[in-house]
């Protein structure tokens, strides 16, 4: 299957495989887009963590099915009016229509919105495939790896390259919060992706990188993914 994938700035993406459309971490007050979320009409929308800048506009996308932690999915039931949901947590993989989305760890914080006394539970990454995760390698399946906001962490090198098999990675390279380029680009090498983009960058002054570091640090590691520098509501294709 083919997956277009679009950079709306931040953490936030659109995924559209066939005829299932995925938001990932809506929050459109960034420099980057010029998507107003009234634009969008996604099916599922998938939440790493409750932090404000990856839930701002939840209540925006009311209709659509959201996924998460339960303890994401039942504050955004509670403060956003979203009625439809899913909790689900790490390790665990869901059908949604044309694709499966496995929850995979993350290591960062998580208080709910901008409060920091409720947890959201674990924050996460997704692996969002064309086909089931199994033990068997699968060259002919597709998958995109949104690896939330996190630090660097074995997980990668253990469990998410060589089970999940990403072919596409977005990784947080802007610092302070996250990875900076160099962290983010030895998680590139660790899964073993086929292209890599940076995220979570350039959004506010902490997170202001020089953006080639990145593409620097991934050749450093030996990595022969192909480092793509998307600019706002810019789209890449991807597929088999």
């Amino acid at each position: 299957m083919t997956f277009e994938l679009t950079y709306h700035g931040h953490s936030t993406w659109s995924v559209t495989v066939d005829g299932t459309a995925l938001l990932i971490d809506p929050f459109f007050d960034t420099p980057f887009t010029d998507t107003t979320p009234a634009e969008l009409d996604p099916d599922h929308v998938l939440i790493t963590h409750g932090h404000a800048d990856h839930i701002a506009d939840a209540d925006s996308f009311s209709g659509a099915h959201f996924v998460g932690t339960p303890e994401v999915t039942g504050y955004l039931g509670d403060e956003y009016g979203i009625d439809q949901s899913t909790g689900m947590n790490l390790g665990g993989t869901v059908e949604l229509d044309d694709t499966f989305v496995t929850m995979v760890r993350a290591d960062h914080s998580n208080g709910l919105d901008t409060g920091y006394g409720a947890s959201g539970g674990m924050p996460a990454g997704y692996v969002v495939s064309d086909t089931k995760p199994t033990q068997l390698s699968d060259t002919d399946s597709t998958s995109f790896y949104h690896a939330g906001d996190t630090a660097l962490m074995s997980e990668m090198k253990d469990v998410i390259g060589p089970f999940l098999e990403p072919d596409a990675v977005a990784v947080p390279a802007g610092d302070h919060f996250t990875m900076g380029p160099a962290q983010a680009a030895v998680a590139v090498d660790w899964v073993a992706a086929d292209v890599a983009f940076p995220m979570h960058y350039d959004t506010f002054p902490p997170i202001e990188i020089d953006v080639d570091d990145f593409g620097r640090e991934v050749r450093a590691t030996g990595s022969d993914a192909d480092v793509v520098v998307l600019g706002g509501d810019q789209s890449y294709t991807l597929s088999e």
